[in-house]
Order: C-alpha cells, then structure tokens, then sequence
C-alpha cells in the first residue's frame, strides 16, 4: 500500500519531539524548509515562548535570498539565527532537525548556527 504523501517526515518528527524539548537554559532550535524559503526559531518549550526567529523572508534577508541557491540561504539563515540568539543572551542550544534528514539544506543552517556561536 503506497503511503501518503508526507506520512514519513511526519512520523520522524514526532518521534524526534518525544524525545527533546527546549528549556529556558537550552532553548530548542527548530528548522523548516519550504520549496522556497528556510524557516528558523528558538523556542523554549517550557513558557512556549519564542525567543528569536530568521528566515529567508525576515526582512534582513528577503532580497539576498532572492539570488541563493538553497544551501546557501541556509547558510545565511543559520547565521542571523546565531546572531539574534547572540543578542538574547542564548548560547547552547538543542537542534531539532523537524523530520528532515540532516544533510543539504538542514546541515548548513545548523553548521552556519555553530560557525556563528551557538552551541549543539
């Protein structure tokens, strides 16, 4: 029986957030990918509160992002994620890789999140 669309990413996501959840001390670094934008969050789970956000839509990258290739808008957002977290005061935090595997797109937000401070 084929599956439905999306099922598999769905059901490694919510095995992933059985098992992590962000605290006010390590906050829970969240990614999403669209077929055009890359989405970024700190959140803490504990108040449901979030603490920073970056995307390829925020305006700090809007029209940069209009002329990258998928990894590099990565890149780009992994890095202003690290910058706002900087400015909050945010150091370690835990990655939730959202159901997605942990390559392409996904790996560069989270490599361009370490090269920028953010301990994982």
């Amino acid at each position: 029986m084929k599956q439905k669309r999306g099922t598999t990413r769905r059901r490694a996501k919510i095995k992933i957030r059985q098992k992590l959840s962000g605290t006010a001390e390590r906050p829970r670094l969240t990614v999403y990918r669209s077929l055009n934008h890359m989405y970024a969050q700190i959140v803490d789970d504990a108040s449901g509160a979030t603490i920073a956000a970056a995307s390829t839509r925020s305006g700090e990258l809007k029209e940069e992002a209009a002329k990258l290739s998928g990894v590099e808008k990565g890149k780009k957002v992994g890095e202003l994620i690290a910058k706002k977290a900087g400015e909050k005061n945010v150091k370690t935090v835990v990655f939730d890789r959202n159901g997605y595997r942990y390559h392409g797109k996904i790996k560069a937000v989270a490599e361009a999140a370490r090269e920028g401070g953010l301990q994982f």
